[in-house]
């Protein structure tokens, strides 16, 4: 099975990165903000757009200049420079249809307001016991790679990689067990005056080898280092950019299903975001508290009302009960309503933006709330109860 994973430099993550700044600036100001920022970039271009109310003001031009800046892009060379860039904004309020339904949802109750799904659709959460993050394994060695590459162009250590790159790694499994790395391909940008053999040579050993372990890799494994043979023209400059066109590489590399909906630029009132979130916190406890080797959680939601129409589970074939009596279980030991996850995971904060490159999911590096174990025990209880 393969998965790739994309630098921040990519011209899609530059987008995702610049409204999930927007966002986290207006979350530190205004929690209770209604967000919907989206971004496309191309050569010497940024465009801001999206529906947003709020009782702040923001500079988003700035905020945008910083991310560019931030991510490695501060020459005219590269076709991309935070300083020169255009940078054009074209911002409206929330649909007042929608916010009506956000604001009380279709089925408060007991003269409780409850805040309703700010959209309809489908959202997935997973997790498996291939890594000890509990994330598949061939995305988690290409987020490594991803991670690398800019490490090490940040570092000096590799000082003519630029900031664009790709991963992609493929990984031979027997049955539901990985075994071995069969094909790595790491693309990266870097400068023209960079002899392409020692390029291939020194992502060889000071990325591939350094990032992914070593007795996953032997003589068989197939290494393709920047096998069009030339990457100068990278970033903005070479592909344009758009908010939301990497979410499988945000979510699970394409182990699990993705429901369609981007994460980046959206408030927690966006089921979108925040249900990803839960169903992923759901799942890993699953997983965790042993009740299953493989778990998948889908929830669905109609706009406007706070529970979700349906819950879905599937263990494949590896759960201790049956799916169906899990998915009582993550309904008794998770709140699924907006307010419920909002809560629970505390979102009306800014923390996004951290997640807005190398995955949103399985990240030892920061201290997210959905990647707690923390309803172990509960569920360990519960399922004890059930059986």
């Amino acid at each position: 099975f393969t998965s790739e994973s994309v630098t921040e430099g990519h011209p899609d993550k530059v987008c995702d990165q610049i409204a999930d700044a927007v966002l986290d600036e207006i979350m530190s100001r205004d929690p209770q903000a209604r967000v919907a920022c989206e971004c496309i970039a191309t050569t010497g271009m940024v465009f801001i757009v999206g529906e947003i109310s709020t009782n702040c003001y923001v500079e988003i031009q700035k905020i945008a200049r910083q991310v560019i800046a931030d991510i490695g892009y501060q020459s005219s060379d590269y076709g991309f420079d935070s300083e020169t860039c255009a940078v054009l904004t074209a911002i409206d309020e929330q649909s007042g249809d929608i916010a009506q339904g956000v604001n009380s949802a279709y089925d408060s109750v007991d003269e409780k307001v409850q805040t309703g799904a700010g959209d309809q659709g489908m959202m997935f959460g997973y997790a498996c016991k291939e890594t000890p993050e509990l994330m598949p394994l061939p995305l988690s060695l290409s987020h490594k790679l991803t991670r690398r590459l800019a490490e090490v162009r940040k570092n000096g250590l590799l000082s003519y990689i630029r900031p664009d790159g790709k991963a992609q790694v493929t990984v031979e499994y027997h049955g539901d067990h990985p075994s071995r790395v069969e094909t790595v391909v790491v693309s990266t940008q870097h400068d023209p005056n960079i002899d392409l053999k020692q390029l291939r040579e020194d992502i060889e050993r000071d990325v591939i080898r350094y990032a992914i372990p070593g007795d996953l890799l032997d003589e068989n494994t197939k290494i393709l280092i920047n096998p069009t043979g030339r990457f100068v023209i990278g970033g903005p400059r070479g592909d344009s950019g758009l908010t939301g066109r990497k979410i499988i590489v945000d979510t699970y590399g394409g182990s699990a299903p993705h429901g369609g909906g981007s994460f980046s630029g959206k408030d927690p009132t966006k089921v979108d975001r925040s249900a990803a979130y839960i169903s992923r916190y759901a799942a890993k406890n699953i997983v965790a508290a042993g009740l299953a080797s493989r778990c998948l959680i889908e929830l669905a939601y109609a706009i406007g009302v706070s529970k979700p129409v349906s819950v879905y589970v599937d263990t494949y074939g590896t759960g201790k009960l049956p799916d169906e009596k899990l998915a009582e279980l993550a309904q008794a030991c998770f709140d699924f309503t907006p307010d419920g996850i909002i809560s629970e995971l505390n979102l009306r904060r800014p923390i996004f933006r951290q997640t807005a490159a190398y995955g949103a999911f399985g990240r030892p590096d920061l201290d997210l709330p959905w990647e707690r174990v923390d309803k172990v025990e509960l569920l360990q209880k519960k399922a004890a109860e059930l059986s």
